[in-house]
């Protein structure tokens, strides 16, 4: 028997609200690089491994997380690893500011100042310029997320914020 095509509307919505956790992002950052699995996940982000596999679960309904080849644990149980599957880059989330924000809260909560790296500028530009300004900021990230990871390399994250000022004019 045949299922029914699925409405892509309905699709974006669901990927949307899969997106809409910053427990779930932050499960996307940790299996960026590295397939983790749900009990990992949960033991790195101080969650149940019940509550955890439902985040997991979703992302993976959604195409976000990638369940990978199971395999034997430490102790003889069988486990999942998950790896993200890069797809959540491109993917639009309505009113995505605060969780993005409150994600970057969470992830950086607790390391020490010498280890985040901020910058903060003001300027004054009219909307074209803005619009050129925010595009290739963009195509400089673009550029480096489709460059492979190093092999030596230490993960880090990056996040850049725009916004107006409402206090200038």
């Amino acid at each position: 028997m045949d299922r029914p095509a699925q409405d892509p509307d309905d699709d974006a919505v669901a990927k949307g609200r899969a997106l809409s956790s910053p427990v779930r992002l932050r499960i996307l950052r940790l299996c960026l690089h590295q397939s983790r699995t749900n009990k990992e996940i949960a033991g790195l982000l101080g969650l149940n491994p019940a509550s955890s596999l439902h985040h997991v679960r979703t992302l993976v309904r959604s195409g976000f997380l990638v369940a990978e080849e199971r395999r034997k644990g430490k102790r003889g149980a069988v486990e999942v690893p998950y790896i993200a599957s890069r797809k959540s880059w491109n993917t639009p989330v309505d009113n995505v500011a605060p969780i993005l924000i409150e994600t970057f809260l969470q992830e950086t909560r607790g390391l020490p100042p010498e280890d985040i790296e901020v910058w903060r500028v003001g300027v004054k530009f009219n909307a074209a310029r803005r619009e050129e300004m925010l595009g290739r900021l963009r195509a400089v990230v673009e550029e480096y997320i489709r460059l492979p990871a190093d092999d030596d390399g230490e993960a880090t994250s990056l996040m850049i914020a725009h916004h107006r000022d409402p206090t200038a004019d």
